[in-house]
């Protein structure tokens, strides 16, 4: 049977910028472990396999995978996915601004706006996140990262494991110079870095390349086949929590542009929205563009 795919570039408006993401529109009929090698074959960040929902009034059911392991819920997946059935919605003559993706989270919503083979998409967070445990000690932190104690931590920032539906160790970076001479240590990584199944590294800091971004960051989870991500949505879903511990944001909305992949060559820009009540987060939503690069058949 020949599958349809599609590769699309997510969280940039250029081709050959932001995370390439694979996404598999016929998937009828296969197991986790033909996903999986599938996913391996393409060897990208994360690649999406599309169903028809559960619920009829929902737009697609998906399944996310890693070349490591399969993924409740991911970001840069969520984006290009909406994108991509609204355009096959546009092209079949149907405007879809609103799409509902059925996810191993649950439902995720998103609103999306498309022309010609690119478009943009906003979800909201499927729950909100938290933080769920304690980091390693900072020496230990930074020597998994090839740093000098004194370079993890600013501000009121410090390192902490969050999770908005998959589990991150977010590692503040006192500057941007640092965050370029990050080298991981894997002698340390398996041990330093959590959660267990999967460790792994969000660096960040408040310097940025670019004028208007907010957070400059990099993601490593060799443990899931990830090297360094250019771009990882469900980090920043976390990350929306370890704002509010450490920056206190007041009542509003709250719009912050982090930019990743910078050092890979594929820049990215997530824009990661936050609302407040009470001092509390109520809910939050990831947007970002993609753009259509290929397409073809699996044999």
């Amino acid at each position: 049977m020949k599958r349809r795919f599609v590769t699309l570039d997510v969280f940039t408006r250029a081709r050959h910028a932001g995370n390439p993401l694979a996404v598999v529109l016929d998937s009828e009929g296969l197991d986790t472990e033909a996903m999986q090698a599938i996913t391996r074959e393409f060897n990208l960040s994360e690649t999406v396999f599309v169903a028809p929902p559960a619920h009829s009034a929902n737009s697609a059911a998906i399944r996310i995978f890693t070349p490591g392991r399969e993924l409740p819920f991911a970001g840069h997946p969520t984006v290009g996915t909406a994108v991509l059935l609204a355009l096959h919605d546009a092209q079949a003559g149907r405007a879809s601004d609103k799409l509902v993706l059925e996810e191993r989270i649950g439902a995720v919503s998103c609103d999306v706006s498309v022309g010609n083979d690119r478009g943009r998409a906003t979800f909201t967070l499927p729950r909100l996140p938290e933080r769920i445990g304690e980091a390693a000690a900072v020496a230990e932190i930074a020597g998994a990262l090839g740093l000098d104690p004194a370079e993890i931590g600013f501000d009121a920032h410090e390192p902490g494991v969050f999770s908005g539906g998959v589990d991150f160790t977010l590692v503040p970076v006192a500057s941007l110079e640092a965050m370029g001479r990050i080298t991981l240590d894997m002698m340390r990584w398996n041990t330093v870095m959590k959660p267990a199944e999967h460790p792994n590294a969000f660096a960040y800091c408040r310097q940025t390349r670019d004028v208007g971004h907010h957070f400059h960051a990099r993601m490593f989870a060799p443990g899931m086949g990830i090297g360094e991500d250019p771009a990882t949505g469900g980090a920043a879903a976390a990350f929306a929590a370890a704002v509010m511990a450490f920056d206190r944001p007041g009542d509003g909305e709250h719009r912050l542009v982090i930019e990743q992949g910078y050092e890979m060559g594929r820049p990215s820009q997530i824009a990661l929205t936050l609302r407040v009540e009470r001092g509390g987060l109520v809910s939050a939503s990831i947007g970002g563009e993609a753009v259509l690069v290929s397409e073809g058949v699996l044999l």
